[in-house]
């Protein structure tokens, strides 16, 4: 048992005013950078419990469970807190190779080229083939 003055575990995560904490989520093969997103507590908690990531959608005001539509699961291999504790980094095996939802691997694929944002890398998989519309 726990001493009575020990934080749990979730209590050392800067959360902001949102309830939010930045997560980048990396490939634990490649070491690319796939995306980042948001996470609450219950989203945290549930990614360590199931060893995939779960991430909190602003948009949609819900818990989203990566590759659930898409079937582009991130499993979890490691995680960890940074320095300021207001950013996490997963380690996950990104199954499908695709974590966009433009469906190139990486949410990261543009570039600054002339004063410009580039594409760099092409498009995996069509998403009206990934995503039922």
């Amino acid at each position: 048992m726990p001493a009575p003055n020990s934080k749990h575990w979730l209590d050392e995560v800067k959360w902001n005013n949102d309830g939010l904490v930045a997560a980048i989520a990396q490939d634990i093969h490649s070491g690319r950078v796939l995306m980042m997103a948001w996470m609450n507590r219950e989203s945290l908690a549930l990614t360590i419990r199931e060893q995939r990531a779960i991430y909190w959608s602003r948009s949609r005001q819900a818990l989203w469970r990566k590759g659930e539509s898409s079937g582009h699961v991130q499993v979890l291999h490691d995680i960890a807190l940074d320095c300021d504790g207001d950013t996490l980094l997963l380690q996950v095996e990104q199954i499908g190779d695709i974590a966009c939802h433009t469906g190139r691997q990486s949410c990261f694929y543009r570039g600054l080229q002339d004063e410009q944002w580039q594409s760099r890398e092409p498009i995996l998989k069509d998403p009206d083939q990934i995503y039922d519309k």
